[in-house]
This record gives structure tokens, C-alpha cells and sequence, in this order.
């Protein structure tokens, strides 16, 4: 159910498929963490991606590395990007996305921009290819800040939400795929023991002919 990329003394890297929670929920009993803890008993969690996002988790083995990298989180050292496809055509080839966001507390676990309450929120964005005739683009997405479905909503905020999001939907754009396409391609980080750059990719398979 899911697929290791990367394993040594210290942590585990895994390609989480898209439609499963990191980590225990209540109406969801089939969660990664539980399925990684089968074959990694001393596996803790630091991060996680949206239910129904893929991609690259990071499982950490002991307490100590667990700190490192939760650190690492919160002092924004860990560099990440996401693949993801679109609908529409997008105009530039690259940009940055900026808003205020905060969570839909009539709607959850829905977030919305609020220039006022909301948390700054920023995304670069790059073009990786361009479908005339679908109407959708594949794009490549790093988040400069980490809150709750940013990517989603940035998209969404731009007027090119990402295929299969039930939640940040334009028309038929939630309808287009059956799944989300969004994942989690590329992480960077320092190894908590070795003090060595770790620098991880799984590719997403999403395939946009131009």
C-alpha cells in the first residue's frame, strides 16, 4: 500500500498513495502510519500530506531524529515541491501566490482567504507543460509557507484549481480526474546523525501532453 524510497538506522522516506491518511483519523480506519508501523515498529510521525495528496513522507525511527526534523519543519529548513495538474491554460511561466489564509470554521476542514484574521501565505510557482487542447497546465509548486491546503487554494485563488479537488473546484475541474493531482515530488533536509543533505525525489507519473 505504499512504497519505500528511502530507509536507514535513523528514518524512513515513503511514497504515500493518494486517497490514504498519514495518520489515524475517525471515520477512516486504514491510515500510513499504522500500515508503516507493521513493518517499522519505532516509526513516529513529524509531517503529513492531505488524504488526497501522494507522495513523500518522512518517518522518523527514534526520539532524537524526530526533534531534528520537527525542527527542521518549524524553522522552514525543509525544502519541498509538488507536481500538480490544473485546469485552464496558464498564462506565465512562473510567479509567486500570496494571501491570507485561515480555516472555514462553518465548512471544515475547508480553509479560506481572509486578508484580516487570515495567516500570509506564499507559493512559487513554475510552468512544466501546457495543453491547448485539454485546457490544463502541469505545474510544478513550492511552498514557501506550510498552512493548511495552501497549494489547493492558491490554485484555486488563481482560477486554475487543481484537477480532482473536491473542495477548491472551478466548473467542472473537481470532476476532471478522479483522484487529486497533487503530489508530493521532492524533499530536502539535513540528516539529523550524519549532517548530510538528504535530497529526495519520487516523480508524480502525471503525464500532460503539450
Amino acid at each position: 500500500m505504499y512504497r519505500l524510497v528511502y530507509e536507514d538506522k535513523d528514518l524512513i522516506i515513503v511514497n504515500k498513495p493518494a486517497g490514504m491518511l498519514c495518520v489515524p483519523g475517525l471515520s477512516e480506519p486504514q491510515n500510513l502510519f499504522e500500515l508503516v508501523k507493521k513493518d517499522y515498529p519505532n516509526a513516529r510521525t513529524v509531517h503529513r500530506l492531505d488524504m488526497a495528496t501522494s507522495g513523500l513522507v518522512i518517518f522518523p525511527l527514534n526520539h532524537a531524529t524526530q526533534k531534528h526534523i520537527g525542527q527542521q519543519f518549524e524553522h522552514k529548513l525543509v525544502s519541498k515541491s509538488y507536481a500538480c495538474i490544473v485546469s485552464g491554460v496558464v498564462t506565465p511561466n512562473s510567479g509567486e501566490i500570496h494571501s491570507a489564509l485561515m480555516s472555514d470554521w462553518e465548512n471544515r476542514p475547508r480553509q479560506k482567504i481572509d486578508w484580516i484574521n487570515g495567516k500570509q501565505s506564499s507559493t512559487y510557482f513554475e510552468v512544466i507543460s501546457r495543453c491547448e487542447q485539454k485546457q490544463q497546465t502541469q505545474m510544478k509548486l513550492t511552498p514557501i509557507t506550510g498552512r493548511t491546503h495552501q497549494l489547493r487554494l492558491h490554485m484555486l485563488q488563481i482560477e486554475h484549481p487543481i484537477l480532482g479537488d473536491y473542495f477548491y473546484h472551478k466548473g467542472n475541474s473537481n470532476k476532471a480526474s478522479t483522484r487529486l493531482m497533487l503530489h508530493a515530488q521532492h524533499l530536502n533536509f539535513t540528516h539529523p546523525s550524519q549532517q548530510t543533505a538528504i535530497d529526495i525525489s519520487c516523480e508524480s507519473g502525471f503525464k500532460l501532453k503539450s
